[in-house]
């Protein structure tokens, strides 16, 4: 089953509940929050305040992916944000066993998420310990951008790497329906979609295409 995580960085945040309500009541499986420092990524967005006020609005699973360099450092601000799921860069910090440990601790799922130019080898160490891999589709830090094709066969590999574990394999960065079809039957089961969905005459619709995508 394909799984649909519109990302908040694309929404109109100006009419912030209506776009989640939107989304939600369209069938979303996840709401995707993109925290960046400036730092990790030269960009910033939201903060975990702005996770915790909108869970009060939503039942969507929260998907929080932090572009942040010294996780540990952040981690704590989300223990009480309501979210549901922290993927944190494993470019972002040495000590990856800590970050997932910490994470655990505090009941909330752990993921890793890698940046075009690391191979997905690298998270073999951590893959007994793990709920999500993200892999970036585009660099890291603006919305909008092109679909990069050759991590296609990273998505493969990644797979590969999973094995019969129970991690599911994200994509995010250019994803419509086209790109999103070409991950599916890549192996990925989780598709991250911005513009795609919220600048659509008819979010509903991009959605349902989504979910409806079946690997060939």
């Amino acid at each position: 089953m394909v799984l649909v995580a519109p990302s908040l960085l694309a929404a109109d945040l100006g009419n912030l509940q209506a776009q989640v309500d939107l989304i939600e009541q369209a069938g979303a499986d996840w709401l995707h929050f993109d925290i960046m420092d400036g730092h990790f990524v030269p960009n910033l967005s939201f903060g975990a305040d702005f996770v915790r006020q909108l869970r009060k609005h939503s039942k969507l699973f929260f998907d929080v992916h932090i572009m942040v360099e010294n996780p540990l450092d952040f981690i704590p601000m989300f223990y009480d944000s309501g979210a549901d799921m922290v993927t944190f860069h494993y470019e972002a910090t040495d000590d990856i066993h800590t970050v997932i440990d910490n994470l655990k601790s505090h009941n909330l799922k752990a993921g890793i998420s890698i940046k075009p130019n690391t191979s997905p080898d690298v998270l073999i160490p951590f893959c007994d310990k793990i709920d999500n891999i993200l892999i970036m589709t585009v660099e890291p830090g603006f919305g909008g951008q092109s679909f990069m094709v050759n991590q296609l066969d990273k998505i493969r590999r990644t797979v590969k790497i999973i094995g019969n574990r129970n991690i599911t394999l994200e994509v995010d960065g250019g994803i419509n329906i086209q790109t999103g079809k070409d991950c599916i039957n890549a192996g990925a089961n989780v598709l991250v979609a911005g513009s795609a969905i919220f600048k659509a005459d008819n979010p509903q619709q991009v959605i349902e295409q989504l979910h409806n995508l079946r690997r060939e």
